[in-house]
């Protein structure tokens, strides 16, 4: 098979350096078109023990690899990217329903991914630990060392497929490991070009593994082969595999309810034009994507006026389209499920400013107003083009409030007070406090990730490589 060939729609796996196709294909969909736009291999169980015997042997081959030759490696991916950055950008949008602008800028931030990896990869540190605190220590000389943890399982989602899937692979190639990369049922075609990158840019076989379908993750997971699992995507799905990886590290990075607080003294238009385009953006499929707005009651009616103008703003159409800010839902099913927690909120007293309709798997970019905290659109991951505001009177009770969620990956606080920012950061039990922004802010660089049913760990590079590498006491008797 030449895998480089775009007219052919037969998605490979790799495993051990070989292109394997699958003994069954299953069709990927386009959400919009709802046509089927290329097969991907339901990987067995004979296919996940090839994949791990390839890693294992693999792993002692990338671990010697010196730093310097790795970030070159990772430096070769990241000019591949470039040149096949609008190809890549249409597969996702193909598969994902993704705007192709968002599809294409994700692409091209991938670069960043990458490269951070490859700077990373020959700074990778240790520590010498002063012994001559003590009697016993005296005269003797500690350093602690890291080394690769050998093989990672890396499942990634559909919502950031290329990113996501860079956050795992190239930190784990950098700090020296052998990776089998799990990509997501609705994106495998983006998970494959981000494969081809790597294969093209001279990566020895057995070190990166691809596996598909939705038979492998869970023993992938369990296999003791695996040394380290990192995950994106759902609260139920890493409780699961936190249950089954035993004491084996994980990272985790979950869910989200993407709160933002915004104070009676903050620049009211901005904050509304912000939380209107990041709770709408990518269609709402992001775990910090603003689902729900806490604003001080002085400011309320001028926020929601300026918020629902500003969503109104946004053209919702083909994903191919370059006008398109909103795209599809990932499939008309989940379309579906957010339309009844819309209803159901409606129901219960909740009023809808702007959108609420669905046509197949597109959903209106929604307002709601009124709405409790007991309602699924508030205290739950929505996932989808929603927003809910709510006013309040104390902006302790509202740092209270967004705390006491179950969920804690990040938030945003707009203030012009560095007292009460400081104060919100203090109280806030979340991963990150975004100051004057909305819940919805990342760069690749930044220590990402959550606390409670959000995760655990944090990602980009250097964070990414410290929890890939396990620490060695070495102990000099001089």
């Amino acid at each position: 098979m030449d895998s480089s060939n775009q007219a052919i729609k037969r998605i490979p796996m790799l495993i051990g350096g070989e292109w394997r196709e699958g003994a069954t294909m299953d069709p990927v969909n386009d959400p919009y078109r709802n046509e089927i736009v290329s097969y991907q291999p339901r990987s067995t169980r004979a296919d996940l023990d090839a994949a791990l015997n390839a890693a294992v042997a693999a792993k002692s081959v990338i671990a010697a690899m010196p730093g310097f030759e790795r970030a070159a490696l990772l430096r070769r991916v990241s000019a591949l990217l470039l040149e096949r950055a609008d190809m890549i950008a249409e597969v996702m949008s193909r598969e994902t329903g993704k705007a192709i602008k968002d599809a294409r800028g994700e692409v091209v931030r991938s670069q960043d991914t990458i490269n951070l990896s490859a700077e990373e990869a020959i700074r990778i540190e240790g520590e010498h630990i002063p012994l001559d605190g003590s009697a016993m220590g005296a005269g003797k000389i500690a350093l602690m060392l890291r080394f690769p943890v050998g093989v990672i399982a890396g499942i990634t989602p559909f919502n950031a497929p290329f990113n996501l899937a860079a956050h795992k692979v190239a930190p784990a190639i950098a700090s020296g490991n052998a990776v089998i990369l799990k990509g997501p049922p609705q994106a495998p075609g983006v998970v494959h070009e981000l494969t081809r990158l790597f294969v093209d840019a001279g990566t020895p076989p057995g070190v990166l593994n691809t596996l598909y379908g939705p038979d492998v993750g869970p023993e992938l997971v369990r296999d003791p082969r695996v040394d380290f699992v990192t995950f994106t995507g759902s609260t139920r799905v890493g409780a699961e595999i936190k249950a089954a990886t035993g004491l084996r590290r994980v990272a985790l990075e979950l869910g989200g309810a993407g709160q933002t607080i915004v104070h009676d003294d903050a620049d009211i238009g901005e904050a509304a034009t912000t939380c209107a385009r990041n709770s709408m953006r990518l269609a709402g499929q992001s775990c910090i994507s603003v689902q729900t707005v806490y604003v001080h009651r002085a400011v309320y009616d001028a926020f929601v006026e300026k918020l629902v103008a500003e969503v109104r703003t946004l053209k919702l159409g083909d994903p191919a389209d370059p006008q398109t800010d909103v795209g599809t839902l990932i499939d008309e099913r989940t379309a579906q499920r957010i339309e009844s927690w819309v209803r159901e909120a409606e129901a219960g007293g909740a009023r809808i400013l702007t959108g609420g309709k669905r046509k197949g798997a597109q959903l209106e970019p929604t307002v709601l107003v009124d709405v409790t905290p007991s309602m699924k659109v508030v205290c739950d991951e929505v996932f989808g083009p929603v927003v809910s505001v709510l006013p309040y009177d104390d902006f302790d009770a509202a740092c209270a409030t967004v705390s006491d969620s179950r969920f804690g990956l990040q938030c945003g606080v707009f203030t012009k007070s560095i007292h009460l920012a400081i104060q919100a950061v203090r109280s806030i039990r979340t991963g990150g406090v975004i100051i004057n922004g909305s819940s919805t802010w990342r760069t690749d660089q930044l220590a990402y990730g959550g606390v409670k049913d959000s995760g655990i760990g944090r990602e980009g590079p250097r964070y990414a490589i410290r929890d890939m590498t396990e620490e060695r006491l070495m102990l000099l008797n001089l």
